[in-house]
């Protein structure tokens, strides 16, 4: 894209959580990131100098809440406080990874819905609109009362595994779980090829259990599909579970590579043959290389952030 951004009212900076994707994104539209740097007192207290001037500025901040979450998220409200108290025209929080989303509704009682907290947090701050990425579920975007752009990690995804050259006949797209149906079709549009469903009971978080398979694998290339992949049980059970029946080969696929705990190594220890993933969330180095394979959404971000600078239309961008 042109440089002429570099000196206009459109200005991008970059947080801790992921600084390699920011600066990806400000390269694909041409700009440079804003000078800021954030700090910590003897306790532990963040402080964050915005060292040039953003009056009357558009301005976009790029931070995902993902590990660790707390600080991540601290970092980006007291970010969007001195933005407002600087004179940002606006201040746009681009997230490719919403964290909390996991707790989008009361499923006993006396729960928290934190999905809708971090909302009313960012809102409070002073966000004037949020462009995130593949939420764990839709309905978190009328949590909101500011505006939010909902971006898919499906399209990038589904052009890589397009470049394989699979054999519609023998590919299968497989959904872990039932709520995934949605996203699992959505590829299987891209691939023409049809879907298969895993049926499982989770006794608790982070624990799942695979009870049957709905739909043919049998012979099968199958490409799992999630939003989150977190501790990898869900997805390895899965794929192994797969295999089981007479699949072929099993890739899997997400979005948000959390990857906790013991993630890495269940994967490893599993029937996967690749893991593809975005890099919504900056990998550290000893989870690289691998069964992961890397794919960026910096072009897709930096498409979205100067559509919504020009206030050009953002739906093409959901597909």
């Amino acid at each position: 894209m042109s440089t002429e951004y570099a000196n206009s009212k459109l200005k991008i900076f970059s947080l801790n959580s992921n600084h390699k994707l920011a600066e990806d994104i400000a390269e694909s539209i041409g700009t440079k990131l804003g000078k800021c740097s954030v700090t910590r007192f003897s306790d532990g207290e963040i402080q964050i100098n915005i060292e040039e001037s953003i009056r009357g500025c558009d301005v976009f901040v790029v931070q995902s809440t993902s590990s660790p979450v707390n600080e991540n998220l601290m970092e980006l409200l007291i970010m969007v406080d001195a933005l407002k108290r600087a004179s940002a025209k606006t201040i746009n929080i681009v997230m490719p990874y919403y964290g909390y989303a996991r707790q989008d509704r009361k499923a006993r009682a006396r729960e928290p819905i934190t999905a809708k907290l971090i909302a009313n947090l960012l809102e409070t701050a002073g966000a004037t609109r949020v462009i995130t990425l593949d939420l764990h579920a839709p309905q978190i975007q009328g949590f909101f009362d500011i505006l939010i752009d909902h971006l898919r990690g499906v399209p990038i995804i589904a052009e890589y595994f397009m470049q394989k050259n699979f054999n519609p006949d023998e590919l299968v797209i497989v959904s872990p779980d039932h709520g995934g149906v949605t996203r699992t079709r959505k590829l299987a549009e891209y691939l023409k090829a049809p879907i298969a469903i895993i049926d499982k009971r989770r006794p608790k978080p982070n624990v799942s259990e695979v009870m049957n398979i709905v739909g043919n694998v049998e012979g099968k290339t199958c490409i799992l599909i999630d939003d989150i992949i977190d501790t990898a049980g869900t997805i390895t059970l899965a794929a192994n579970a797969l295999m089981d029946v007479g699949a072929k080969e099993v890739y899997a696929s997400c979005t948000h590579p959390v990857l906790s705990g013991p993630a890495m190594e269940r994967i490893n220890d599993s029937a996967i043959k690749e893991l593809v993933v975005t890099n919504s969330i900056a990998l550290s180095e000893e989870k690289q290389g691998g069964k992961i394979v890397e794919l960026s959404v910096a072009g897709l971000l930096g498409e979205a952030i100067i559509r919504v600078y020009e206030q050009q239309s953002v739906s093409m961008l959901f597909d």
